[in-house]
């Protein structure tokens, strides 16, 4: 493991501010490479189509399932049920867990349209979702294509391995599903693996909403998320932006409006490379064209076409991990980036792109009910 990854490791409890209180003997929350080393009363559990309720004692028993025909010479106990079909205009749960706990790491591969596959989250017995989301934007692949990501939240692996690892802590329950909206069957594999465990009364819950603007309503201004109340932290952006204008179109700048703030933020980016850990264009000065990256905390994971550079309808993946400077909010949050580019004279110029997002924060419930979901390809 390279050394900015395990510096990465040990820092990320503090900044994300999920430190506690509760001793690690009765905690499983957060254990990160600092104290991994204590034991600890929680009960460790994993979902997946070999053992859907994630019951001690009850995995690798199925008789039926997807792997059926490949097990018949060998039967139960071989990859009987490896991953489930879910039919064309259908809701599957992936998990109902009855707390309290915590999910600390999900994996999954999903075939078909990742645009048209939504994941949704419900904390605690509510019938809104705390997180929802197309399953490519949930995990940074927003295009509908393989990226390779090597980051702390969301690792993406060969070949289309899923990896999410933000810690969800709930009190009473958890519920997990998956909607597959297009017209055709979807195969998923997957798993969740969380424990049964004490939760700290700091422990805020963890939530996700996709938006998009195809192209944007307002020129040259997109809203990454608004009407977020309550009190909590923003810990993450996604973007899958499409340029409609040649030339760099990065010059804009996020604004985070919190706690009353109307006309002026209270923090204000200085542009949109920027903002994601880079600078002057994301440009190569050897190859003139993007440079891809992926670190722990921020990254440009996906240009495509790759080799070209400035030229319209070229489509970005970029994502920023508040993991150790979250942005505290104690009433209310809205966040906004720009789509500037530049025209003759040394002037901006506001674009009229495509952008599409994934919000991600921390928040006591009840949170305030998301925008109907609106999916464009």
């Amino acid at each position: 493991m390279n050394k900015t990854l395990v510096f990465a490791l040990t820092v990320a409890i503090a900044g994300a501010g999920l430190t506690h209180s509760v001793p690690a003997a009765d905690s499983a929350l957060n254990p990160g490479l600092g104290n991994l080393y204590r034991v600890s009363k929680a009960k460790s559990r994993s979902i997946s189509p070999e053992n859907f309720t994630g019951e001690k004692g009850k995995a690798g028993m199925a008789t039926e399932g997807t792997g059926k025909n490949a097990a018949r010479d060998l039967g139960q106990g071989w990859k009987v049920s490896p991953s489930v079909r879910i039919p064309a205009k259908t809701t599957f749960t992936l998990a109902e867990i009855k707390g309290p706990g915590i999910i600390q790491q999900i994996w999954m591969t999903p075939t078909g349209n990742w645009r048209r596959s939504i994941l949704r989250f419900y904390w605690d017995g509510e019938t809104e979702p705390s997180v929802e989301c197309p399953v490519g934007d949930f995990f940074a692949c927003g295009w509908g294509k393989y990226c390779q990501i090597d980051s702390l939240a969301v690792c993406v692996n060969p070949g289309s391995a899923f990896n999410c690892y933000w810690q969800m802590p709930f009190r009473k329950s958890a519920r997990i599903t998956m909607e597959n909206t297009d017209g055709k069957d979807m195969v998923l594999y997957y798993q969740i693996n969380y424990t049964l465990t004490s939760v700290p009364r700091d422990a805020a819950y963890f939530h996700a909403q996709f938006r998009q603007e195809q192209p944007l309503r307002q020129k040259g201004l997109y809203t990454i998320v608004e009407g977020i109340r309550g009190q909590g932290h923003y810990v993450g952006t996604y973007l899958a932006w499409r340029v409609h204008s040649p030339g760099w179109w990065g010059e804009g700048e996020i604004k985070f409006y919190m706690d009353g703030d109307k006309e002026w933020p209270t923090i204000c980016g200085t542009g949109t490379e920027d903002y994601f850990c880079g600078s002057y264009n994301f440009e190569n000065r050897e190859t003139k064209k993007y440079q891809v990256f992926s670190t722990p905390y921020s990254g440009l994971p996906q240009v495509l076409p790759p080799d070209k550079i400035y030229e319209v309808g070229q489509q970005f993946g970029l994502y920023r991990w508040h993991i150790v400077d979250p942005i505290r909010f104690e009433k209310d949050l809205k966040v906004t980036i720009q789509a500037l580019g530049w025209q003759s004279g040394g002037r901006y110029l506001p674009l009229e792109d495509d952008i599409a997002s994934v919000a991600y924060w921390y928040q006591k419930e009840p949170h305030a009910r998301f925008p109907a979901l609106e999916v464009k390809e």
